[in-house]
């Protein structure tokens, strides 16, 4: 066995340490009467909310249909934004022409625009998908742009002058410099993808993990709040476990991202 396959175990084990330890003490400070049950129910407790929520199918059904909006959200809003990060890192006129418009936009908290979306769209898929979009479309347009824009240009002219194409050159020297930026604008747009898919659902919404939380609120079903909290914690984790992943492949060349 290699001793990166070695090391694998224990570091993925010290990163859930922490987490298990608070989870551990929440559960003493329970039992032992220090968290009233109102105010933050048990971890056993919330866990025994969860296996009778999914027993019902109500579980996996709003977990689906938030997972969905989260994906086609962000697959419209980042598809658009590194489009545009293209057009605007690679071509000075397209940016002339884009860029001020794109950051007077910018500048409005697209959280601010939920009246406004509510009564574009109603309470429908379309609002929730609009805000998800919208929030994750501008953290990979600018580290797009800002990853092309800082890539070494005496390896673009070195590529020039070996008689690359444009195709070549962008392929094989461009967007491998800009992925490192690329990659910090997925990781940063999967967390605001979550944080509007909350508010939206909490708000604006008949079905989803938002939805289930409010509707517990309403019933004062505190562990089910909780749950919903921790389903949420657990998705944005595993988002961003997985960009991790396809980062640590797709720049395995990077000195920055190899492992002895």
């Amino acid at each position: 066995m290699s001793a990166r396959n070695r090391t694998t175990g224990p570091r993925a084990l010290t990163q859930w340490a922490l987490p298990l330890g608070i989870i551990a003490g929440w559960q003493v400070l329970s039992v032992a009467g220090l968290i009233p049950g109102r105010v933050l129910p048990a971890p056993t407790d919330v866990i025994a909310a969860g296996w009778k929520l999914l027993l019902s199918g109500e579980l996996l059904r709003n977990v689906w249909v938030s997972f969905c909006r989260a994906i086609v959200g962000f697959a419209i809003g980042g598809g658009i934004g590194f489009l545009f990060g293209l057009a605007n890192g690679l071509s000075q006129r397209s940016e002339r022409v884009f860029d001020s418009t794109l950051q007077m936009v910018r500048n409005i908290p697209h959280l601010a625009l939920i009246p406004l979306v509510i009564l574009w769209f109603g309470i429908d898929e379309e609002a929730k998908l609009f805000l998800v979009a919208l929030g994750v479309f501008f953290p990979i347009y600018i580290n797009t742009q800002h990853g092309i824009r800082s890539v070494d240009q005496q390896l673009v002219e070195m590529g020039r002058a070996y008689g690359m194409s444009a195709t070549t050159l962008f392929r094989r020297v461009i967007l491998p410099g800009a992925l490192p930026s690329i990659f910090v604008g997925l990781r940063y747009a999967l967390g605001i993808m979550w944080l509007t898919l909350i508010v939206a659902e909490t708000i604006a919404a008949s079905s989803g993990i938002g939805y289930m939380a409010m509707q517990a609120r309403e019933f004062l079903l505190v562990d089910v709040v909780v749950l919903s909290i921790l389903i949420y914690a657990l998705l944005g984790k595993l988002a961003d476990s997985t960009a991790r992943l396809l980062e640590r492949l797709c720049l395995s060349w990077h000195p920055a991202f190899q492992t002895s």
